[in-house]
């Protein structure tokens, strides 16, 4: 029996609930390992260390559990946005936005992002793993090493590809099934304006200029399958792994530099869980680098601000802010098409220009209107769909801050978006190619014409453009991994000068990847297990 036969068993729910439930009751002394965050990295993390029978690992989790139809049904993720599930950020009034503050979903709840998302997996860039390994000055975070972990991790379901896909892996990559007439046509109208098409988007088209492919997904047997539930999840009916859901925490806890547990706030009440060996921060962009801050690590100026005592200072913590935005472009259908799967089914990546050594435009094509409120305003038609294109590799940079001496006080987020004018030079050819696109032979059999934004010029584009960014929800690199003043963790992820304390999640890209992050943070997170194994000999 395959460990996925065992986790869909008729049994295993009980199995693992009553285990769940007999670990709470009689906790240990202290756990080996404690692991922050059950999302897209800390799953992993998790899963991997609990490998070893002799290791009490111990994953703490905010949210809830991820039993609801709006996370399983894969044509429901938008449900999930603003709901409990969600933490629900919203950035600081834009004044290159005109104003506008910005939504930023983050998953709660068991699988975190992976929970909630569009459910795409993306590997990113052969450059992306590349920069990781200059940065941090270790050749394994190069992308030879990466591939294989993609390799090694994969389940892939879709046309066999042995040099680039693995096919026993904890990880069910499928590519859309029975795709919508709309994902094709894009197929069809990048190959009119010369974009190569590609059987896949996570192989060969990553490692040149880009192109177009149809999209692959987490979803197996039409629900989603999260990276919790790849990981996380066959392995909780086993007696060393704790689930703790409905916990929050708060900071690191230390003696003197080293650090030995975490303090937490359950039910309303606050208490203490140790750790012999580390504890890994897998809390996301937002949440890793507010608790490190917390707990005394971050910029000195910014920690005296409101009192707390500074174990280390390192200025890059909630520095180095980056997102992809998006920027929706619109066309009515001429009759009304249901969106399939997760409802954004075909990849596009290009570059706005020829000289540039890879793509730095992102293209996930969403089969209804998508408008931001500022846009929705300007006639959006019912029936239709979306090029949901942005700026894959921003050169605006955004900062996080601490609103008060509470650890669970709200984290002022300043996501400077378009602040760098080169984004806003991208952002006008990144729209251009869009229309150029959505206006191809291809889409005229299904379209009645172009919605947003329309045949546009000069300061008009750029005001369509600063009234339809939104985020694509990869908030990132706010505690770098690198060799710099500005850097957080080096490239075995220890928090510098701290012991016992690491991190993985996209905190720790010196750069946002290329694509969609989910991919990325499971490779952080199998990168993370394997060095924390290697040290301990596990």
């Amino acid at each position: 029996m395959t460990e996925m036969d065992n986790v869909d068993a008729p049994d295993f729910a009980r199995r693992a609930a009553e285990n769940q439930s007999r670990l709470r009751e009689r906790p240990p002394a202290q756990y080996n390992f404690i692991v922050c965050g059950a999302g897209s990295s800390g799953s992993v993390v998790a899963r991997r260390l609990a490998e070893n029978p002799d290791v009490d690992v111990l994953l703490v989790e905010a949210g809830g559990d991820d039993e609801a139809k709006a996370v399983l049904d894969p044509s429901l993720w938008p449900l999930n946005l603003g709901s409990e599930r969600d933490w629900g950020f919203q950035t600081t009034p834009n004044p290159h936005l005109d104003g506008r503050t910005l939504s930023m979903s983050m998953g709660k709840g068991l699988g975190g992002g992976s929970s909630i998302n569009v459910m795409v997996w993306a590997r990113g860039h052969r450059s992306d793993w590349d920069f990781f390994a200059e940065e941090s000055g270790d050749p394994a975070w190069g992308y030879p090493s990466v591939l294989d972990i993609y390799r090694r991790i994969e389940n892939w379901q879709g046309k066999p590809d042995p040099h680039y896909r693995g096919t026993s892996g904890p990880v069910w990559v499928q590519p859309a099934r029975d795709p919508s007439p709309v994902a094709l046509a894009l197929l069809d109208a990048a190959t009119e304006i010369g974009i190569p098409r590609f059987d896949h988007p996570n192989g060969a088209m990553m490692e040149g200029a880009g192109g177009v492919a149809l999209s692959d997904m987490l979803v197996r047997d039409g629900r989603r399958h999260s990276l919790f539930r790849a990981y996380a999840r066959p392995w909780m009916d086993r007696p060393n792994l704790t689930v703790l859901t409905g916990t929050t925490v708060r900071r690191v806890l230390f003696e003197g530099r080293r650090a030995v547990g975490i303090e937490v706030v359950r039910d309303g009440q606050i208490s203490r869980i140790c750790a012999s060996a580390e504890v890994i921060l897998s809390l996301g962009a937002i949440h890793t680098p507010k608790v490190l801050m917390y707990s005394g690590i971050g910029d000195a100026p910014e920690l005296g601000r409101y009192g707390i005592p500074v174990i280390q200072h390192l200025p890059g913590v909630g520095a180095n802010l980056q997102d992809h935005t998006a920027f929706c472009c619109i066309w009515e259908y001429r009759d009304a098409i249901a969106p399939r799967n997760n409802g954004s089914e075909a990849k596009l990546y290009w570059k706005t220009r020829p000289d540039l050594e890879s793509p730095d435009l992102l293209f996930c094509q969403v089969e209804f209107p998508v408008p931001s409120e500022r846009t929705a305003a300007r006639a959006v038609p019912a029936q239709g769909w979306t090029m949901f294109a942005g700026l894959a590799r921003p050169s605006s940079r955004g900062r996080l801050r601490l609103t008060g001496s509470d650890p669970l006080s709200a984290i002022e987020i300043d996501a400077n978006t378009l602040s760098d004018p080169r984004d806003m030079e991208a952002a006008l050819a990144c729209v251009e190619l869009c229309r150029e696109l959505g206006n191809a032979q291809a889409f005229r059999p299904l379209v009645t014409g172009e919605a947003l934004p329309g045949p546009l010029k000069g300061e008009a584009m750029k005001q369509f453009v600063r009234e339809s960014a939104v985020t694509y929800w990869h908030q990132s690199c706010t505690a770098k991994m690198g060799r710099d003043a500005m850097s957080v963790v080096d490239a075995s992820l220890n928090v510098y000068r701290i012991e016992g304390l690491r991190i993985a999640d996209a905190s720790i890209m010196p750069r946002v990847t290329t694509g969609n992050t989910q991919a990325p943070c499971a490779v952080i997170g199998e990168r993370a297990a394997g060095m924390i194994r290697q040290t301990y000999g596990l």
